[in-house]
């Protein structure tokens, strides 16, 4: 249970790559444009709130934060992003594509730290977490190339490239959670002999 709780950060990351891999694959274009909606939803709440700050807020204040132009302004850029998240969706995809890459790459680094701190920790499976950097450095610097000839391809091979990351990775975290580390030897030292009284 000690060795599930420390490995929480890497758990939650093998599910978010699943689960954007998943999501990448069934609708990439409608994933991307739940982002851009969510986005929108959070800036219209955060607006609202500013406008009402506004008005409980004493007037001299409110004035000098202009708390209720910036509250309108969030509130109409929210609202676009709502209504407008398919178009800003075809509008930025190959920016997009670039981040997709980017995140994937970082992730990469990430994971040879993690197979590097498994070799410093003497365990026998960090060959996996070897593959599984592999796989995301391959795959960042496939997707920001960008070879293919069609934008569909591409978001499947993204989702695709998650899916096998996410998996590397959880064979990976259930090794190293199951490997219990062997107790070292205790070495007793006998006790000196007292002198005998003559």
């Amino acid at each position: 249970m000690k060795a599930l709780r420390e490995n929480l950060g890497g758990i939650a990351t093998c599910l978010f790559e699943l689960t954007v891999g998943i999501l990448l694959l069934i609708d990439p274009s409608g994933f991307t444009s739940a982002i851009f909606s969510t986005a929108g939803v959070c800036l219209v709440l955060s607006g609202l709130f500013r406008v009402i700050r506004y008005f409980r807020t004493e007037p001299v204040t409110a004035m000098k934060n202009q708390l209720l132009s910036k509250g309108l302004a969030t509130v109409l850029i929210g609202s676009f992003c709502v209504s407008q998240s398919a178009w800003i969706v075809s509008l930025i995809l190959p920016i997009l594509t670039l981040v997709y890459g980017g995140v994937i790459l970082v992730t990469g680094l990430t994971k040879v730290q993690w197979m590097f701190d498994i070799i410093r920790l003497k365990k026998k499976m960090w060959f996996l977490a070897a593959i599984s950097a592999v796989i995301s450095l391959t795959c960042g610097l496939v997707v920001i190339a960008n070879p293919f000839t069609s934008t569909a391809v591409l978001w499947m091979f993204i989702g695709i490239s998650l899916i096998v990351e996410a998996v590397f990775d959880v064979v990976s975290l259930i090794f190293g959670i199951n490997k219990k580390e062997k107790p070292e030897p205790t070495v007793t030292v006998p006790a000196e002999a007292e002198p005998v009284a003559e």
